[in-house]
């Protein structure tokens, strides 16, 4: 990491049309699970397992946003941020998953858009950042094929509701994590061990994102797009080469081959239907539904190295070397350059969002009461750096967006792990800006002349 943090990039850094924003998921911060409507989700559910959350944490709460939005709406503006990526509740405006809307739900995401529109802040709307309604779950989930047409019905009814005032849409955040930590390794929502249903469930998103770019284009003109987790595999020695390319198809090609290329990747299906028989996927023009924009989520490299005995990929991760964040995962910007670059080299000229960046450490607080984040301070400068270095190599980025806005519900890891750039006291409730976010709104004021 750096040992000082810029407050300012060069003149010209970034292309007119480039935004800076922060990004939010619902369940990670709204509260408010039984209000207005609002049906059970799966991670709802998730929560009541024994051992599942540490600490037996739940988002029942979470930051309150659902009753405190306003509020958040002002940081934003007060960070001077240009663009909010957040997401929708499925189960707050359609409680079982299909059917009919729930009105107090879609008013609620109404008010939100219209006041960031208001405060001159572009809304970015994701429909799916892992919150299935559990009634659908009962009925197969994302294991059965039915499931990709009532997301698709949903998406049509987001965009008929929201379509006139959402200015990007999203379909997936992380459909990598949804199937394989959701139903093949059990860490998260629904909590499923099964590496062929697995498969079968990473199909399953991929066409209902297709599916939903159609409806969403029948009902918006807002630019549509799909976010993938991307992670540079690193071999750790010669040996490991082999393992590295398995894990980069797994996790990195198995989505971005089908989405861009309309193919799976053929040396994945070869691996898979060794060990799990045949997959028969089809509907690859539909998955290949153009799209405007591609979100990247990156967090952190990995080192590889081949395990035989860790089925079925045959290779596993080695722990992380320092420096690393709270989460234990290293932090290295040029991964970031790294994924960006790869991007314009093997699929062509993409427009890219970075959809989601950012780090959890273990904050101070002084005793002026600013939360003092140093390690974030520097994580961001670096990173924001990698995308300026990437935007002056060629690649078409147009959005940056931190990750995230408040400390949440850090999924199964509760509420102790806090990637916030403004920090939230969960028995109060009080928000305080991190000096993460003061150097952030600094730093967009220097990009925009303004004094940083």
């Amino acid at each position: 990491m750096t040992a000082t943090a810029p407050s300012r990039a060069p003149e010209g850094s970034f292309p007119t049309g480039f935004r800076f924003g922060a990004a939010t998921a619902a369940y990670q911060i709204e509260g408010a699970a039984r209000e207005d409507g609002r049906g059970e989700s799966i991670w709802d559910r998730f929560c009541t397992l024994p051992g599942a959350v540490a600490n037996g944490d739940t988002g029942d709460v979470a930051c309150d946003h659902y009753h405190r939005w306003e509020e958040d709406l002002d940081l934003l503006s007060a960070l001077g941020l240009e663009s909010y990526r957040f997401s929708i509740a499925w189960p707050r405006v359609q409680p079982d998953g299909r059917g009919a809307l729930n009105a107090k739900g879609v008013a609620f995401y109404r008010r939100l858009v219209e006041a960031l529109l208001e405060r001159g802040i572009e809304p970015v709307a994701t429909l799916y950042h892992w919150d299935l309604p559990q009634a659908r779950q009962l009925a197969g989930g994302w294991a059965v094929r039915e499931t990709a047409s009532y997301f698709a019905e949903y998406a049509a009814a987001m965009a008929g509701a929201l379509g006139d005032v959402v200015e990007g849409w999203v379909t997936h955040n992380e459909p990598w994590v949804v199937a394989f930590l959701g139903h093949a390794h059990g860490v998260k929502a629904p909590g499923v061990r099964d590496w062929r249903t697995a498969l079968t469930v990473s199909h399953n998103l991929l066409v209902s994102h297709g599916l939903a770019v159609d409806a969403l284009r029948a009902g918006s003109d807002a630019p549509v797009g799909i976010t993938l987790n991307l992670t540079p595999m690193r071999p750790v020695a010669p040996k490991d080469v082999a393992a590295a390319v398995r894990l980069d198809g797994h996790q990195n090609r198995w989505f971005l081959d089908p989405v861009l290329r309309g193919t799976y990747p053929e040396d994945m299906v070869e691996h898979y239907e060794r060990r799990f028989g045949t997959l028969g996927f089809g509907e690859l023009e539909v998955i290949a539904r153009p799209i405007d924009f591609l979100g990247v989520n990156y967090y952190n490299p990995a080192a590889v190295r081949a395990a035989r005995r860790v089925a079925p990929l045959e290779a596993e991760l080695v722990t992380a070397r320092p420096p690393t964040t709270a989460m234990g995962w290293t932090v290295d910007a040029e991964g970031l350059h790294e994924v960006l670059t790869r991007l314009r080299r093997d699929y062509g000229d993409l427009t890219i969002y970075i959809t989601e960046n950012g780090a959890a450490f273990d904050d101070e607080r002084a005793t002026d009461g600013t939360i003092e984040d140093p390690s974030r301070v520097a994580y961001l400068a670096d990173h924001i750096e990698a995308v300026r270095r990437a935007i002056a190599d060629g690649v078409d980025i147009r959005r940056y967006y931190a990750w995230s806005l408040l400390d949440n519900f850090e999924w199964e890891h509760g509420y102790e792990k806090r990637f916030g750039i403004v920090g939230v006291d969960f028995g109060t409730q009080v928000r305080t800006v991190k000096r993460s976010g003061l150097w952030y709104r600094d730093y967009i004021a220097g990009v925009r002349g303004g004094a940083a």
